[in-house]
Order: C-alpha cells, then structure tokens, then sequence
C-alpha cells in the first residue's frame, strides 16, 4: 500500500501561504522603521518633523549627520566606542583562543571539571554580579575609564567552549609532529591552530563586536564622565534626556536619526562579511561536549 503525504495538495499550499505571510509580516515590521530612520536622518530639520512614518526623504539633507556630529560632538563618544571595541574584543579573542586551545590538550588534569565550571560561569545571569564587578572596578580606581569598559566581559565561557570546539576539529597528530620536530605550544597555537579554526575567530569576533558596540549597562554603571562616554550612553542622552536642550537650540528629529545612523553604520559594514560565520557558530558552540 502505497503512504500518501499529508502535507500535498492545498494543505501544503495553504501552510506556504501562511509561512510566506508571516515572514512578510516579519520583514515588514523591521524595515519598515530602519527605512523611516535612514528617511529622516536624511531629511530637513523642518521635513524630519512633520507627523507621520516616511520612507524617502521628503527634502534630502546632511545638517542632521553634520549637527550631531559637529555641534553635539558625537565624534567623542564614537572614537572612546572605537577605542573600547577593537581593543576588547581583540583581548577577548585572543584570551578565549588560549584558554579553548589549553582545553583541548590530551591528558589535560581535571579537563571535564573545567569545562563544568565554565559551563556554571554561563548560567550566572549578569544582573546578579553588577554590584560585586561595580565594587571591584571602584577599589581598583577604574571608574570613568575606557579600561574599564574595555576590562568588563573580557573573557566569556561561551566563546572560550566555542573556540574549544573548533580545535576539536584539529587533529592532534599535527601538533604532535610539530612538537617532535622542536616546534612549542605557542608556535603551534599561532602557525597551526588558528589559521585552522579561522571560521571560529571570525565568529567570535563577530559575536563580541557586536556585543561591545552596542554596550550599554557597564558604561551606564563605570561612567560618569562626559568625555568618556560610549556611543550607546551618548544616544540615550540624545534621545530620551533633554538637558542638552536650551532655549536657543532644539534636537530636531533628523539629528536624533542621524546619531541612530551613524551607530548602525559599523555594523552594517562588517556583518556582510562574516555572516556566513554565524550559523556554523552557533551550531558548532551548541555542541559543548
């Protein structure tokens, strides 16, 4: 007797349609306000507030772009934003690289108890900790510094179990022949493991530029300082706060979307190139075992 596929004829076809209706619906609910962003970041003080969702400039300008920029200074929170981003995330690839690399040593003592006690490090949620790492930074004296904003997640147990298992994929064979002909470990990290687990730096990279640049909670805890404020505390200010108006000058709408803007642009230029990397990541870091 021959099985009939239940999901054929119009059952299947009005799954489809369903499908394709809701990511329709999905889509349009994130274009549609990054097109009305970029719209009136692009548009005159005057056009950017008249009432009403645009998807094109109405009138094409920059004084936006060149008044959050110039007048409101924005250059400062980008470049301390820059400066805390590349330098952390470098310092936290390279800390999880090593510590993935000592993980997957043959005859490592206490192997399984150490990836247990990271693995436990990954179930403390960030809230329950931000007094105990706020005191910490005090006693050191690193309140209102970039060190640390740059200190602050420098090490994670998800990118430490990721950069683990793509060196699981690396056969031991090869560092033992290196190691034979005189090579050491940190030879053999640098010329043999990380060009082979490239796909896993670019991943973690990805994932903790990200998360840097968009940063938020330590820089709201650690600084108070202006002229030492990210990105993201700068365009909370710009936002919601309202003391950096005055009766002489007003934040028009287009200068709120261009700060907007100008955060997103980084982003939009790296995620291209390694979004290929995110799901072999993120299915290589589910397997921590």
């Amino acid at each position: 007797m021959k099985a009939t596929n239940p999901y054929t004829g119009w059952a299947s076809r009005s799954f489809d349609t369903l499908n394709i209706g809701l990511l329709l619906l999905t889509v349009a609910t994130m274009i549609i306000p990054f097109l009305n962003t970029f719209a009136l970041a692009f548009s005159t003080n005057f056009a950017s507030m008249q009432p009403g969702i645009v998807l094109f400039p109405k009138e094409f300008s920059i004084e936006g772009f060149s008044t959050v920029w110039n007048r409101m200074q924005l250059y400062v929170p980008f470049t301390n934003n820059v400066i805390v981003t590349l330098v952390g995330t470098v310092g936290h690839v390279l800390l999880c690289s090593m510590a993935g690399y000592v993980l997957v040593q043959q005859g490592l003592p206490g192997k399984k108890w150490m990836v247990s006690l990271i693995l436990l490090t990954m179930t403390i949620p960030g809230e329950a900790i931000m007094i105990p790492l706020y005191v910490v930074n005090k006693e050191l004296g690193l309140l209102n510094t970039l060190t640390s904003l740059i200190l602050s997640g420098l090490v994670s147990g998800f990118s430490i179990l990721l950069m683990r298992n793509f060196f699981m994929s690396v056969p031991s064979e090869m560092g033992e022949s290196a190691r034979i002909d005189g090579a050491g470990d940190f030879r053999i990290f640098v010329t043999m493991y990380l060009p082979l687990a490239s796909a896993g730096l670019a991943t973690v990279s990805l994932f903790e530029f990200v998360s840097r640049w968009n940063q938020f909670t330590p820089a709201l805890l650690y600084i108070n300082d202006h002229a030492k404020y990210t990105l993201q505390i700068a365009l909370k200010s710009l936002i919601i706060d309202t003391d950096s108006t005055s009766s002489n000058f007003v934040i028009t709408t287009n200068v709120r979307m261009a700060g907007i803007v100008i955060a997103l642009i980084p982003l939009m230029i790296i995620y291209p190139y390694v979004q290929k990397y995110f799901v072999k990541g993120i299915m290589v870091g589910a397997n921590k075992e």
